[in-house]
């Protein structure tokens, strides 16, 4: 008789769980985004706060907002996805940024394991004039990132977000600002499907390795 109430309970309480279960497997994944930049003047840090901003607004999203030259090993490879932005100097990124791209193989060895690879990437850049190489830098950004077979996407413009900061421009206004939020939104919304399309298919696969 004790038995068959063990029995009994045990049923109850599966049957109380699962809607507990189902909705958990249903639910987004904790996401993490880096957002790593370069800025002197202080446009490229605000466009990074934007997109950081976007990001954060996608529930169970954490960010890591800093400066390329602070970016340890450790959170380049916990981050699901990776957002880098960048002054436009002479059609190109800033060396600073340049500099922490090679990092990723000279100093915390990506290669030849490729551990960014499937991980979400998206650029950003600010530059003095409308046509200062601002989508050849984002470019580039996103080149690097697929040489590392990660994923790559764009939002608040056709290749990331950008911003015009002199000659007839006010300097970084609100529209741009939106456009920088709505690149981190997307990531993050990107970043989610991605790890929760690895996580369903029950073989150990991630975002973050082969």
């Amino acid at each position: 008789m004790i038995q068959l109430w063990r029995v009994l309970l045990l049923c109850v309480s599966s049957l109380l769980a699962w809607p507990i279960i189902g909705r958990a497997a249903d639910s987004p994944p904790a996401i993490n985004v880096l957002v790593a930049y370069h800025s002197l003047s202080g446009h490229t840090e605000r466009m990074a706060e934007a997109v950081a901003e976007g990001a954060r607004s996608v529930p169970r999203t954490h960010v890591v907002l800093k400066r390329v030259g602070k970016v340890t090993a450790e959170e380049l490879f916990a981050a699901d996805a990776i957002v880098l932005g960048s002054p436009v100097y002479w059609s190109n990124m800033a060396g600073e940024v340049k500099t922490f791209i090679d990092d990723w193989q000279f100093k915390f060895g990506v290669f030849p394991e490729f551990k960014l690879k499937n991980k979400v990437g998206a650029a950003f850049a600010t530059g003095g004039q409308i046509s200062s190489g601002k989508e050849l830098t984002m470019l580039s950004l996103l080149a690097a990132m697929l040489g590392n077979q990660m994923i790559v996407v764009s939002g608040g413009g056709a290749f990331g977000a950008s911003a015009t900061t002199e000659g007839d421009s006010p300097g970084i206004d609100a529209q741009e600002l939106t456009g920088a939020r709505e690149l981190g939104r997307r990531v993050a919304d990107v970043a989610g499907a991605v790890k929760k399309g690895f996580e369903s298919q029950g073989n150990g696969a991630d975002s973050s390795g082969p």
